[in-house]
């Protein structure tokens, strides 16, 4: 490794550095698995371990390393268990925990973001507030409820359904379902927890979001087949985070009137 530094040295220095936190090691029976932990609340952000490398359908023989952290949006976990060395949690909850490789395969900037993430899902509330950075979103849109297409016609700004997680500062990419199947909106969002209370046969709505156009797209541009098959997403059935490919991607297209 560069500076003769193993992969998991330069990790628990990162970690050091940026959040002054040390490994412990709380497994009698795997002492050589390190676990780093919040001070305040002790959960566990990140799990250093090696398994064999068949155990994750490598080729080889041997062990492989690998550090498991925890991501908030399960669509992203499936669409990272596709990328070369990454996999669903290995002896961890599948939904929102990832094994990375730490032979080089996934890069050493790229580990860190993952171990940042980690961090902030796992932290208390009130550290999450102070800590997490802005977000890009995928939000659907169904056009039997709403008139998606013609809701920014002579204004910048509409009141959206919120969805769990977002918050204002965050980005949000309006994917309208069939039959237009495409994104046509990138918005930012200004405002949350708007007051608003509907339930009906099928949408039940608890609080509102405000949305100010930043860019409009042709349904040609990012049509759902191009989604999954460039981006790896395959289904848009809720909020959800979108993969850094995508996100460099929807930085083009067509600028909002007056932006």
């Amino acid at each position: 490794m560069k500076n003769g530094k193993t992969m998991r040295e330069k990790l628990f220095e990162y970690i050091r550095t940026k959040y002054g936190l040390f490994p412990d090691y709380p497994f009698p029976s795997a002492p050589g698995y390190p676990v780093v932990r919040h001070e305040n609340n002790r959960k566990w952000f990140v799990l250093f371990m090696d398994v064999e490398r068949n155990k994750l359908g490598l080729s080889g023989e041997g062990r492989a390393e690998i550090m498991n952290v925890k991501l908030e949006d399960p669509f992203f976990v499936d669409f990272l268990a596709q990328q070369p060395g990454y996999f669903y949690g290995y002896h961890i909850s599948r939904g929102h925990w990832v094994s990375v490789l730490l032979d080089g395969t996934v890069p050493f900037e790229e580990l860190c973001l993952r171990i940042d993430e980690s961090y902030a899902v796992t932290a208390s509330k009130r550290k999450q507030k102070r800590i997490r950075e802005a977000k890009e979103w995928i939000v659907p849109a169904n056009p039997i409820y709403y008139d998606i297409e013609h809701a920014f016609d002579g204004i910048d700004e509409i009141d959206w359904k919120q969805g769990a997680g977002i918050r204002e500062g965050d980005t949000v990419f309006l994917y309208v379902a069939a039959p237009v199947s495409a994104v046509l909106y990138r918005c930012a969002v200004t405002k949350t927890d708007l007051p608003f209370r509907y339930e009906g046969d099928r949408l039940r709505i608890r609080a509102l979001m405000r949305l100010k156009l930043l860019q409009r797209y042709d349904r040609s541009e990012f049509p759902f087949a191009r989604l999954r098959d460039e981006f790896g997403v395959f289904a848009v059935r809720g909020p959800r985070g979108i993969p850094h490919s995508l996100s460099a991607a929807l930085g083009g297209g067509t600028r909002a009137k007056g932006a």
